[in-house]
């Protein structure tokens, strides 16, 4: 599986009052998130990222609510990853449910606009813009199959339940 996008960067702690902020959460539709996602850090964020675009971040990107808005609003505006140096365990968790990929790496050399290729089987961030390669750890196969699924529900719905290890 592999992703082509625009970076689209932001710093440390990046929380989900911020992705989406808290006034919006009595919203369940998609679209109508996604019009709010990120408007308190970066207010331009909805008008300037394309579909296919990836986020970038810095350490404990989705710290906070364990609000599952957040990763909901990031993917339905367009962004297909989010890439960070740490996440918080229930946005990590809660991305791969509604089935958009976060992969941990060194985001240090990646500025904002960088045209980058993802490759989730291969574990690289290739900058287009600047001619270089992040590894990252790829993710576990089970991890890959949910995200080409769209998601955890999707993915059960597919497979027709969750196959789960004996012992």
């Amino acid at each position: 599986m592999t992703i082509k996008g625009r970076a689209h960067k932001y710093g440390d702690h990046v929380n989900t009052d911020v992705i989406i902020p808290a006034r919006y959460l009595n919203v369940s539709d998609a679209d109508e998130l996604a019009a709010h996602c990120m408007e308190d850090l970066d207010p331009e964020f909805v008008k300037r990222v394309q579909p296919g675009d990836v986020l970038i971040g810095g350490e404990d990107f989705g710290c906070g609510s364990s609000r599952e808005h957040a990763p909901i609003a990031i993917k339905a505006s367009g962004i297909s990853a989010v890439i960070a140096r740490s996440f918080a365990r229930i946005f990590f968790r809660n991305a791969i449910n509604v089935g958009l990929p976060v992969l941990q790496c060194d985001t240090s050399s990646i500025a904002q606009d960088d045209d980058l290729e993802v490759d989730l089987t291969a574990g690289e961030v290739r900058d287009l813009t600047r001619g270089t390669v992040v590894p990252f750890v790829p993710l576990p196969p089970v991890m890959v199959t949910i995200l080409e699924d769209g998601g955890l529900v999707a993915h059960v719905k597919k497979h027709g339940g969750i196959a789960l290890p004996e012992g």
